[in-house]
């Protein structure tokens, strides 16, 4: 049964608003830019930018998923194209000519709420979870071969879970007994069969779900290297808003601003100027307490700002 699906879009208005206004509320001449949206999904923030900027402003979005690709086609507006690729992709922009790059981590309400995607323990499904349904081994797929150390692996370091080990070892025993799991209501059953003891209000496969998930997309890796192609594609005075969903990928964004948020000194030539700084850290800003009463999956966003220096 296909669950009908809408998508409320997390700080919507604060994450234009970090792209385009100097502080003041003035947009000036940002809004002749060229702008990149590393993550469409069902298109909320590119449509606000879009009816922000002006007749010269450009917008590039990326996506992996076909039906946000599909979502984007519908677009009929001459200065917005989009493309179906990992954002990690920006690299191939021209260097220096964007004027700023969003990236919005979440995944959508309707690739959470689509039985068929795999992505939630809340619905009987296959057991796929990726980005980009056109390439790739599934999640059932990787867990049919994969070995116990493997699968602990991924689920203890992208999942943060203490039972990770645990966990491993149930699937693999599975697997040997009746056959792979296939389905998300089979893996969900296992996990709370193996996970005696959780957080109140928490799911006991929340953390294995997550973990699963963000490996078989290889999610941290491709948002470093997006991170990266941000140096390469801002310009000068342009901006960097990334928002975020859980620790280990705010931990990325963090660091990454603030390691090129200071000038770096090479120690084996104290007296060489050093490499100054890269980025200005700016703003972190969290949704208001009556966004998180709109839409609940708001609550644990997180969104860092910060800007191009002219080095």
């Amino acid at each position: 049964m296909e669950i009908a699906r809408t998508h409320a879009t997390v700080l919507l208005n604060e994450a234009v608003d970090a792209l385009l206004e100097d502080g003041q509320g003035a947009e000036s001449t940002a809004a002749d830019g060229t702008y990149v949206d590393g993550t469409f999904g069902r298109g909320g923030h590119s449509r606000l930018l879009l009816s922000r900027l002006s007749p010269l402003g450009r917008l590039i979005a990326f996506d992996r998923d076909p039906e946000a690709v599909a979502e984007a086609n519908a677009i009929e507006d001459s200065r917005f194209s989009i493309r179906h690729s990992a954002f990690s992709h920006m690299n191939e922009i021209q260097g220096g000519s964007i004027a700023g790059v969003l990236m919005d981590l979440g995944v959508s309400s309707p690739q959470i709420d689509s039985p068929a995607r795999g992505f939630s323990f809340r619905f009987d499904g296959p057991l796929d979870m990726r980005m980009d349904t056109t390439r790739g081994e599934s999640v059932a797929q990787w867990l049919e071969t994969a070995e116990v150390n493997q699968i602990a692996e991924v689920i203890r370091e992208y999942g943060e879970e203490r039972f990770a080990g645990n966990i491993a070892k149930a699937i693999v025993a599975r697997r040997q007994e009746r056959g792979p799991i296939s389905t998300t209501t089979e893996l969900a059953q296992l996990v709370a069969d193996t996970v005696k003891t959780r957080e109140s209000g928490q799911n006991p496969a929340t953390r294995t779900f997550q973990a699963l998930r963000i490996f078989i997309n290889a999610e941290l890796e491709e948002l470093q290297q997006a991170l990266e192609a941000c140096l390469h594609v801002l310009q000068p005075g342009g901006r960097l808003a990334v928002i975020s969903f859980h620790s280990l990928e705010d931990r990325i964004v963090k660091q990454f601003i603030a390691k090129h948020s200071k000038d770096e000194y090479d120690r084996r030539a104290p007296f060489a100027a050093p490499k100054v700084m890269k980025f200005k850290a700016l703003d972190r800003v969290k949704p208001s307490a009556e966004e998180v009463a709109g839409n609940p999956r708001s609550r644990s966003a997180i969104m860092r700002v910060a800007q191009r220096t002219a080095a």
